[in-house]
């Protein structure tokens, strides 16, 4: 029975990073990571190339960023009800 047990451990260890995982995923603390790295190399790409009002148009790239999250999950729970069918 314990390598029974030992198995059950393992598929709860499995289960409790893959949760871990899809809640990363998800989270606002990654987007505004991500959106926050986006703006910056924006910031530097368009400083460089001495562009006018790169700090306002940098928010172009990191804005898109966090609009295609919001709407990403809508759009998926549309597809995957149609594909449910």
């Amino acid at each position: 029975m314990p390598a029974l047990e030992d198995g059950v451990q393992a598929i709860e260890e499995r289960n409790a990073r893959v949760e871990a995982d899809k809640a990363w995923e998800g989270s606002w603390y990654r987007r505004l990571l991500l959106a926050s790295a986006m703006y910056a190399t924006a910031v530097l790409f368009l400083w460089s190339s001495n562009a006018e009002a790169f700090w306002f148009q940098s928010l172009v790239p990191a804005g898109a960023y966090i609009l295609s999250t919001l709407t990403l999950p809508w759009l998926k729970r549309r597809w995957v009800g149609k594909k449910g069918r």
